[in-house]
């Protein structure tokens, strides 16, 4: 049996600015829970608002319009509104937050034997000590549904709406996604408004919600999985609000990690950045991190802005947007974690707290935006000193449509850069290795007074490596004719033979390779030679566009790594796409190479 409530009836009622920002007076009274024949409004609530509004926050906007609509109420009621106090002055209005407001408040209602209706328990704890009579009303989730969860369904990764413009939505996997019309019918400007207003009256009221930044034209909420983006004019041309929330929660297991890449995640995690384009997965592998380390009983600690990592209640998540770099420091060093994740670093403070933490012992991994793995090495680059690179980041992680595409590992040495030659320009040098075969991708160093980034060619050897070849080849001969070595590092190798030859090298459970590797020192692998000289030949069909030199092969051939030579020369390996084409972009040495070719009616030969 439904009860109804019993209205309250009261003479004068005087609210405070928390009620008149929920919509709680108008609320009331339409709901004839509250009955009044006066509602007095101090000056001090309409100056508060009045300077948030000024300011272009959404809560001074959304009070002002209370205030109007119980203007509109009286009328049709027939209730008195009026204003009375005394204004504040511009010390009370900037210290509202110190309780100089609600103190006039307070003042005004016991001066008018008035009662007062607030949703603030530190107010009304202090009136009722007062002797002040008071109608405390605690806030509760307002909304069962909110008006912008009708644009999601169980595949969409994020909601567009602008005004004057149908809904959009991206739907679908990171990587695998198409941005689709939601709705026919275009959003009018009162529709963002009406869609924010309750996106920050449910942002004070929920549990699991809060407002993460405020600007004077733009707003960042966190709503339970949904990360919310308003803005407005004059930042924006338009009102506009972009949600994103994850469809897709993995577990560590799910990216099919090799056991090298594990075993450097579980034992080494001293300054991983998890890279990769906006979309394709960087913070649910982050997510999938921190669940992986709080599973191995261990403190997990994550610093986000804002908090939209979905992640059990044994891991603290720390907003950098309500405090400080220091802070974040402080509290970390004195909380110990095992693990840090810092999500969406952005800014150069941001990679300098990352540096700063990470020289403090704080293990930690970072998701950073970067198109390519070398990029997000390279955002470090002139923000902090080029010797502690190495010390800061250990491993890059790359992610692309869901799933780690290729990981680097860094070391500091001196050495002479590759491509020079005298001995008197060594210097430190950070070479960027790829981590699962140790193959030199990259090196940073001083050149003058910059820091350069500089690609190494895989077919460049110095002189070392051309030496170590021709040493390797020699101790080989014993054992067959035809030798093939490509030395992958200072400390690797690969060791091409025939078949018929590669049981007798190794021998015996292993002990014959075992010995030549102790009198090499170096890491040997055996592979089969026809695999190295003798791939599988591919029919193709090419054409030199305006940025473009492509390949087309046969669909049998997609996602396949093939190697490109020109008169029998090796020139490069390239991965064919999802439909069989090969693009190689013609602003570098080797795609004029490759013109050339083409144009003089070179012999071009694609292998498997």
């Amino acid at each position: 049996m439904n009860m109804k409530k019993k209205a309250i009836n009261i003479e004068k009622l005087v609210p405070d600015t928390s009620v008149i920002i929920e919509g709680l007076v108008s609320s009331k009274i339409e709901k004839k829970e509250i009955i009044t024949k006066s509602i007095i409004i101090h000056e001090a609530v309409l100056a508060e608002l009045e300077h948030q509004a000024n300011q272009n926050k959404e809560t001074g906007v959304i009070g002002l319009e209370e205030l109007n609509k119980i203007r509109e109420l009286s009328k049709k009621l027939g209730f008195s509104l009026e204003f009375a106090g005394k204004r504040p002055n511009a010390y009370e209005i900037k210290y509202a937050r110190l309780g100089e407001i609600d103190s006039l408040i307070r003042e005004l209602a016991y001066n008018e034997n008035a009662s007062l209706m607030t949703s603030d328990k530190t107010q009304a704890r202090v009136a009722e000590a007062k002797d002040i009579q008071t109608i405390f009303i605690e806030i509760k989730k307002l909304f069962k549904k909110l008006k912008l969860e009708k644009f999601f369904d169980e595949t969409t990764m994020s909601v567009h709406l602008r005004e004057n413009v149908v809904p959009y939505a991206k739907k679908g996997t990171p990587g695998k996604w198409k941005f689709v019309a939601v709705e026919k019918t275009e959003l009018t400007r009162e529709d963002i408004k009406d869609i924010s207003r309750e996106i920050i009256e449910e942002s004070t009221i929920a549990r699991d919600a809060f407002i993460e930044i405020e600007r004077a034209g733009s707003t960042i909420a966190q709503i339970g999985k949904f990360r919310i983006v308003i803005t407005k004019p004059p930042f924006s041309d338009g009102w506009e609000i972009t949600a994103v929330r994850p469809v897709k929660t993995l577990l560590l297991e799910d990216y099919k990690l090799s056991e090298k890449l594990k075993q450097r995640i579980a034992e080494q995690a001293e300054g991983i950045l998890i890279a990769g384009s906006p979309g394709m997965g960087k913070s649910t592998f982050a997510q999938a991190l921190a669940k992986f380390y709080s599973e191995k009983d261990k403190i997990v600690k994550t610093i986000e802005a804002p908090r939209d990592l979905v992640l059990s209640d044994n891991i603290t998540q720390y907003a950098i947007s309500h405090g400080s770099a220091q802070e974040i420091h402080d509290v970390l060093l004195l909380s110990r974690p095992d693990y840090t994740i810092f999500d969406e670093m952005r800014n150069t403070s941001d990679f300098q707290l990352f540096a700063d933490l990470r020289l403090s012992g704080i293990g930690l991994a970072g998701v950073v935006h970067a198109t390519n793995p070398i990029d997000a090495i390279q955002r470090f680059v002139g923000r902090i000193e080029l010797g502690v690179i190495p010390q800061v980041i250990d491993t890059v992680i790359f992610i692309k449509n869901g799933f780690v595409d290729e990981v680097l590992s860094l070391k500091m040495v001196v050495k002479v850069p590759t491509g020079m030659t005298e001995a008197d320009l060594a210097r430190p040098v950070v070479i960027v290795n790829d981590f699962e075969t140790n193959k030199l991708e990259y090196e940073l160093y001083s050149y003058g007074e910059e820091t350069v980034v500089v690609p190494v060619i895989s077919d460049y050897k110095t002189p070392a490596d051309k030496l170590a070849e021709k040493t390797i080849k020699q101790a080989f001969r014993h054992y067959s004719e035809d030798v093939e070595v490509d030395v992958v590092s200072e400390n690797k190798c690969i060791v091409y033979v025939p078949e018929t030859n590669i049981a007798k090298i190794i021998g015996r459970q292993g002990k014959n390779i075992d010995e030549i590797e102790k009198r090499l020192g170096m890491s040997i692998d055996i592979k089969e030679l026809d695999k190295k000289t003798q791939g599988q030949n591919i029919n193709f069909n090419t054409e030199i566009k305006k940025k473009n030199i492509v390949f087309y092969l046969d669909m049998g051939f997609k996602d396949k790594n093939i190697d490109i030579y020109v008169n029998d020369d090796y020139l490069l390996t390239a991965k064919s796409g999802k439909t069989g084409l090969i693009k190689i972009k013609k602003n570098n040495k080797i795609a004029r190479i490759l013109v050339d070719a083409i144009n003089t009616g070179e012999k071009i030969k694609l292998m498997l």
